[in-house]
């Protein structure tokens, strides 16, 4: 049983609360000054305090401050005071959480027990030699009480026996457990790989991880001013054309200069993935995918100075240039698990007489285009799609990012892919995109942009040219404009916090933003004031310091396009926040957000990729989801809310491809979320999922007839007989 201090100098809330308390079998205790409090506390074993701020004799603050220099005890402050700054007060003093007057009783229990929980089992609580934790299971063998999260659960004498000996020998029950476990397991569809698991994120508060990081970046910079080459059928090409690419923190400095192919380098790449296209075609899958576990190994070694080079090429913060790259050995991992899945040929139908079986083969030749945005994740996922199913690929990378696409080569030159197999062909699209496109000899097309690019690729691409052999498969990505509904019961802590993270990561630079989020009648003054409190506070400045949290722009053009929304968002709406608080150089444009914002505004409509953040308001559930569905994109959605009624109601209208319930709209996890819109948001099934590498390949189905001379061979698996 825990024991649960209340002090508060009113004697009815302190009546109130035990009442509400003990219901939960919870042990009272009660004060009406900060300094009875730390009376009680020096005497008894105190698990939780619930601390008022203003009280005589010594006041919470006070008492909470004391408490901490010899406690860790859980402290939920009660106040009247809802200034924000009140709240981050008693938070920096050592407070845990608070609780603002008039409270509901409900909501104080929540929170009590998420404190205990997270007090209890997760190591805050010194543990006694007979006490006994698994999980959320906690055991007191010298009272014999046993808590599940928190909660006393009644054991009879051998229940209670048979559960001590399990948390006391938990080894031993685990791997028994696991050994029942593999005999039940199906088939290993991995092949000779381990269990596919997701690239672990970084922990910067780390010294020796930050070292790493700094030293990547010191890494790129020391080798710039380079020339990258074009890779075409296994051989470094150099060409007359060279673009820089820079910083867009400091467009002075040049990292490399890239050569750029032309129609001639493009000739000359789709005749070496020709060339190559028969014998990868053949190759076995499993060796396939052994060049994407050995290629996966290459970016795993080299993550520091790979996600380094993204934050100065396109200015993405290190915590986000790290999950690039490792979103990138994800699909690397995945696509290779999941390519052995799909080479297994599969029976059909059991007829008696013939044997029918069904299998995929590789389309031919893919053009990849991958965008500046996620520059390795998205573009590794493609190209290791492509390949990993028998594809050869042409590879063009953004002219954003072709510093980071060199970083493809250099990975698949180190395992030893195939001449041919991958050609790296950057170059402007103006001169070589649509003739890519276009060509004959490719079968299929892997894009990732803008929608208005991937509705001119659909359209070129559908155009039958001499000497074409298939129609081309498109499969394209094309962006959002994501929604994020706040109902009147959310956590507004997590859904503000999410919010800004959604909105602004990345300068808001990612399809699956949040662009506009839409709040209820009821609680819509609170939330777009914590908001722009909120937006106030995120520091401004070059990404390779990671004290900021927006950096640039890709480049100037576009922030020369993101400016001109920010003039239609301010004409449209009225502005909420604007921070002009930026650094003189660079491709910075200012955050914004705006509100009285209507569904036929532009600003409600387009894609703006960048940091503006359109609010609006919804008189109940039912028309946040009208508003929210009110574009012609599909990507990502969001929803913060505590009822189950409507978080059911968003499950089933709320018709977007990526649906995030009391979560924020960016973040897909490969395994976890697949990725991927529709409506106008993309044709092609869902990045990182167990659909994606279909497309690829054609299915083929071969019907052997079985009898000969009367006679009818039985198959195995045959259940007809």
């Amino acid at each position: 049983m825990y024991n649960i201090l209340i002090c508060d100098d009113e004697k009815d809330i302190v009546s109130a609360l035990s009442i509400y308390l003990s219901t939960e079998n919870y042990n009272i205790f009660t004060a009406y000054t900060g300094q009875e409090a730390l009376d009680i506390v020096a005497k008894h074993d105190i698990h939780l305090i619930l601390m008022d701020i203003m009280m005589p004799q010594m006041d919470g603050i006070a008492a909470t401050v004391k408490l901490r220099e010899t406690s860790n005890i859980p402290i939920i402050l009660l106040t009247a005071k809802s200034e924000d700054s009140d709240k981050i007060l008693g938070l920096n003093i050592g407070a845990d959480d608070y609780i603002t007057k008039p409270f509901n009783p409900i909501e104080v229990l929540a929170r009590v027990r998420s404190q205990l929980r997270r007090y209890t089992s997760l190591g805050g609580m010194a543990k006694k030699a007979s006490h006994l934790t698994n999980g959320g299971i906690e055991m007191d063998d010298e009272s014999k009480i046993v808590t599940v999260d928190g909660e006393v659960v009644s054991l009879t004498p051998s229940e209670y026996n048979i559960l001590k000996l399990l948390m006391e020998n938990p080894a031993v029950t685990l791997e028994r457990e696991l050994a029942a476990r593999q005999e039940k397991a199906p088939p290993n569809e991995e092949g000779p790989f381990p269990p596919f698991r997701n690239e672990p994120p970084v922990d910067f508060t780390i010294p020796e991880k930050r070292k790493a990081y700094a030293q990547g970046i010191a890494a790129v910079r020391a080798a710039e001013g380079r020339t990258l080459p074009l890779y075409i059928d296994g051989k470094d090409v150099a060409t007359e054309t060279l673009l820089p690419t820079v910083n867009p923190a400091d467009p002075g400095e040049v990292l490399a200069q890239v050569c750029q192919a032309g129609r001639e380098e493009i000739d000359r790449a789709l005749a070496g993935a020709k060339a190559a296209f028969p014998a990868w075609r053949d190759t076995p899958p499993l060796e396939r995918a052994q060049y994407m576990h050995k290629a996966a190994a290459v970016a795993r070694r080299r993550i520091y100075e790979m996600a380094a080079l993204q934050t100065l090429e396109v200015g993405k913060p290190w915590e986000q240039a790290y999950g690039d790259v490792g979103e990138g050995i994800d699909f690397l991992e995945y696509y290779a698990r999941d390519m052995l899945r799909l080479s297994v040929p599969r029976r059909m139908g059991r007829a008696p007489g013939e044997h029918n079986v069904l299998f995929y083969q590789p389309k031919g030749v893919a053009a990849v285009i991958a965008p500046w945005n996620f520059p390795f994740a998205i573009a590794m996922g493609m190209v290791s799609a492509a390949i990993v199913t028998g594809n050869p690929v042409v590879f063009k990378p953004s002219s954003l990012s072709s510093a980071i696409g060199y970083n493809l080569v250099e990975i698949f030159k180190e395992v030893g892919l195939p001449a041919g197999v991958f050609n790296y062909c950057p170059g402007q699209s103006s001169v070589m995109g649509d003739y890519l496109v276009e060509h004959p000899d490719i079968s299929l097309i892997c894009f990732t942009g803008s929608m208005d690019v991937g509705l001119h690729i659909v359209e070129k691409a559908a155009k039958v040219q001499p000497g074409q052999r298939q129609v081309k498969r498109v499969i394209a990505e094309m962006g959002g404009k994501n929604a994020t509904i706040v109902d009147d019961d959310a956590d507004l802590d997590e859904a503000v916090s999410q919010v800004v993270y959604s909105a602004f990561g990345f300068q808001g630079q990612k399809c699956s933003a949040c662009s506009r989020v839409i709040v209820l009648d009821a609680i819509y003054d609170t939330f777009v004031q914590r908001l722009a409190l909120a937006a106030q506070s995120l520091r401004i400045g070059p990404a390779e310091n990671p004290e900021n949290f927006l950096g640039p722009l890709a480049d100037a053009s576009l922030q020369k396009n993101v400016l001109e929304y920010i003039k239609i968002a301010e004409a449209e709406g009225k502005t909420l926040v604007k921070r002009s608080d930026l650094p003189d150089k660079g491709a910075y444009v200012p955050l914004l957000i705006v509100e009285d914002v209507m569904p036929e505004h532009r600003i409600a409509q387009e894609e703006v990729f960048g940091p503006v953040l359109a609010v609006m308001r919804a008189k109940d559930f039912d028309e946040a989801l009208e508003l929210a569905l009110s574009t012609r994109f599909a990507l990502t959605g969001a929803v913060f809310s505590r009822s189950p009624e409507n978080l059911a109601k968003a499950r089933e209208k709320f018709r977007v491809g990526n649906l995030y319930l009391n979560k924020g709209s960016t973040g897909a996890m490969v395994g976890r979320q697949p990725f991927g819109g529709f409506n106008m948001s993309g044709v092609g099934s869902k990045t990182g999922g167990p659909d994606y590498l279909l497309q690829f390949m054609d299915p083929r189905c071969v019907t052997e007839n079985t009898i000969r001379r009367g006679f009818t061979p039985i198959a195995e698996d045959d259940d007809w007989v």
